[in-house]
């Protein structure tokens, strides 16, 4: 190895050595993972790279590659930010007013899991499973779901451009209304502030007009803080019942639990389902079914449960990195997983731009649980 090839690989090699040090204050004991060895590996690497490859080796742009290779491998969620996306991010303290509406995830692009009612994003037909394949004209394919889901904050065949005007997110996120005589019907459109309490409400409202039963609709609901989808809870699971577990490398932590001002609602529940619901809607959906409050009609949930947080390293980038993640009140695991619903109710496939279906089979199929058990 040459003297120059040597200093190349001390340079390309410190930004991951970094990545050890900050592994190991998180509880990563990476020696006993076999880390060195692959560092030496990464080594070789870098020296074949500058000493064979065909032309000049911009380092600075292969670095940036390996760390986003190293981020993408650990989940969805996680992300290297480079110091010029560091720099914004603190700067927004949660992003600005205008939104389009819409949640990602990485999918070699970026791949829609859901849009909100009502939203920019809903309006001009983007759906659950659908390719982001460009945002104002970049490739997605090198973003992070995180940085996609900065640039629109701020499943068609063939490729549409599709215009989005952001503006502020809808005031309504719980609405409610008789489905039909003794069965009540709420949409929960997102997890945001004060969700918790509109749902409450709303059951409670529903039950004194005779409701004895309610469903509530979470397909396609990503939106909210994971902690909004336990709060969710609480009304329905009995005081001194587990709601949700955190799980880091150091194990599991205390569990949450219902207080004795909960489980006041006892109103018979069921819930609905697709693959767009995610993180907050999943760990109420979790603390319900685990605790026998109520049924999941619909489709297999996201998995996406995982708590993140910015990493800084020495030259100003970051590793934005899931450090933990929810359980199911049974200590099941729900990130990376999802929730398998009670029955299995597939949502109707469309074309781009078609016309919604005339029927509802996943609302349906709950109806007919409902008045089944009514019957029994």
């Amino acid at each position: 190895m040459t003297t120059r090839t040597r200093w190349l690989v001390l340079l390309v090699s410190t930004p991951v050595v970094a990545f050890v040090v900050i592994g190991s204050l998180l509880g990563r004991t990476l020696a006993s993972q076999g880390a060195y060895e692959h560092l030496r590996v990464f080594e070789d690497v870098v020296s074949l790279v500058t000493q064979n490859y065909v032309e000049p080796v911009n380092v600075d742009k292969v670095m940036s590659g390996a760390m986003r290779g190293l981020a993408d491998g650990l989940d969805a969620d996680s992300a290297y930010l480079t110091p010029e996306q560091v720099r914004t991010f603190e700067a927004e303290h949660g992003g600005p007013g205008g939104t389009t509406g819409i949640e990602l995830t990485r999918g070699y692009y970026l791949r829609v899991v859901s849009a909100r009612d009502g939203s920019p994003a809903a309006r001009a037909g983007l759906r659950t499973g659908d390719y982001v394949r460009a945002i104002n004209g970049a490739p997605t394919r090198n973003l992070s779901a995180h940085e996609g889901i900065r640039l629109l904050r701020g499943s068609a065949t063939d490729p549409r451009d599709i215009p989005l005007v952001r503006e502020a997110p809808a005031a309504t996120d719980v609405t409610a209304k008789v489905q039909t005589p003794g069965i009540g019907y709420v949409r929960v459109a997102a997890f945001t502030a004060g969700a918790a309490g509109r749902l409450e409400a709303a059951v409670t409202q529903l039950a004194k007009g005779g409701a004895s039963s309610v469903i509530v609709d979470l397909r396609d609901t990503a939106e909210g803080r994971l902690e909004e989808g336990i709060a969710a809870a609480r009304p329905f699971v009995p005081a001194g019942k587990t709601l949700s577990q955190r799980e880091t490398k150091a194990g599991k932590e205390n569990a949450v639990t219902a207080t004795a001002n909960d489980g006041k609602v006892t109103t018979p529940l069921v819930l609905l389902s697709t693959n767009g619901t995610s993180g907050a809607a999943e760990l109420f959906a979790a603390a319900l079914l685990d605790n026998k409050r109520a049924t999941l009609v619909g489709e297999h949930t996201l998995g996406r449960a995982g708590v993140q947080k910015l990493v800084k390293l020495p030259d100003g980038s970051a590793l934005y990195m899931t450090y933990a993640r929810y359980l199911g009140p049974s200590g099941t695991s729900i990130h990376g997983t999802g929730l398998t619903p009670t029955v299995d109710v597939e949502e109707p496939e469309r074309e781009f731009g078609a016309a919604a279906p005339t029927t509802d089979p996943i609302l349906e199929k709950a109806l007919e649980q409902v008045r089944a058990k009514k019957a029994a």
